[in-house]
């Protein structure tokens, strides 16, 4: 079996090389020092320092007034729609996006949110499919669309990073139409290293965006909420609602700002990695933007199994269809070590 050190904070699981997400790195020993000694106040009263000013960071980064820390994505992206959606109207999103598809209805369970889907080209955005399925307001015949959710990186869609032309066409159509854009930005961080284009390009393309951090950034814990003042007040209280009020998150916080200054730029090596495992396993490399590789028509439970086996883990989409993610705590051993396991397996 593939050996790494386990004495290593970085370590994966028993050994084996993780490709199945990049949630599952480990906090670096550089980020745990910085968590450790982290100034930390109270949150629910706003008096925790660190937190502020992680908030403070990303907002600017995004080209927003305000930001949010919230425990998940999905409470991010959930709080996000809330904030533009009433109960009664609906959003649109991607048939396959993770708004709608692995976030368990929560926009219907706990706000009242309808929901549609469109379909898309494995993923990619085409504003004009959006516009032309809206829904007014003003026909009580109908559910009136209120929000249009993108997501950017899209998961099921290989990561792959949606057209900037594409979005500030929706953009600037939405301002006309009083839609407003939610953006699940899990991996927004990678678009932004993939293209050479700062956070805000995106996030001022968006009226609410919600950032991951526990993503490719590696934190343990955390992603952050960025709107405009006026909404992020108001997020404040649906965290609060929804159980997420925190302490001396500070702690938590610390790790995000640690990421920021040390875990973004390093994600191009996690692109770099995914492209030669593409290449190495028949896929095609020009289509893996980011950190994402999935091979399609596999025997996909058998040749996990027999992946895990050899100690590589893969994600699974579906019977025929294989998921893996590169990111920080694999580097090129693993990744060679990966494609030699998985590359025979296919051949068989």
């Amino acid at each position: 079996m593939y050996a790494i050190d386990t004495d290593s904070p970085r370590a994966a699981l028993d050994g084996a090389v993780d490709l199945r997400s990049d949630t599952v790195t480990r906090p670096t020993a550089g980020m745990r020092r910085a968590m450790a000694e982290a100034e930390v106040g109270d949150d629910v009263y706003r008096e925790d320092p660190t937190l502020r000013a992680l908030e403070e960071r990303v907002a600017e980064l995004f080209g927003h007034e305000d930001a949010l820390f919230v425990p998940s994505g999905t409470m991010g992206n959930q709080i996000g729609l809330r904030l533009v959606c009433q109960p009664g109207e609906e959003i649109l999103g991607d048939a396959d996006c993770h708004v709608l598809t692995y976030e368990l209805g929560a926009a219907a369970a706990i706000f009242g949110l309808s929901s549609r889907t469109v379909i898309s080209t494995g993923g990619r955005l085409d504003a004009d499919r959006y516009i032309e399925q809206v829904r007014p307001r003003g026909d009580w015949h109908v559910t009136p669309t209120a929000a249009i959710a993108v997501e950017n990186t899209h998961n099921r869609g290989g990561g792959l990073v949606q057209p900037l032309d594409e979005l500030q066409k929706l953009w600037d159509w939405s301002r006309e139409s009083g839609v407003a854009v939610h953006l699940d930005g899990a991996r927004i961080w990678n678009a932004a290293v993939a293209t050479g284009k700062d956070l805000a390009t995106f996030g001022r393309l968006a009226d609410t965006a919600s950032v991951c951090l526990s993503k490719g950034l590696g934190t343990p814990v955390g992603s952050v909420l960025v709107a405009s003042a006026d909404r992020i007040a108001a997020a404040r209280l649906w965290r609060k609602r929804l159980g997420g009020g925190m302490r001396q998150a500070g702690i938590l916080a610390a790790a995000g700002l640690y990421a920021l200054d040390h875990h973004l730029e390093r994600l191009a090596e996690d692109h770099e990695h995914a492209r030669l495992l593409a290449e190495r396993l028949g896929a095609d490399p020009a289509r893996v933007d980011t950190n994402i590789v999935i091979l399609d028509g596999v025997n996909a439970p058998v040749v996990a199994a027999a992946a895990k086996a050899q100690g590589v883990l893969v994600g699974q989409i579906g019977p025929r269809r294989l998921r893996m993610v590169t990111h920080l705590d694999v580097d090129r051993a693993g990744i060679d070590r990966a494609s030699e396991v998985l590359a025979e397996l296919l051949d068989r």
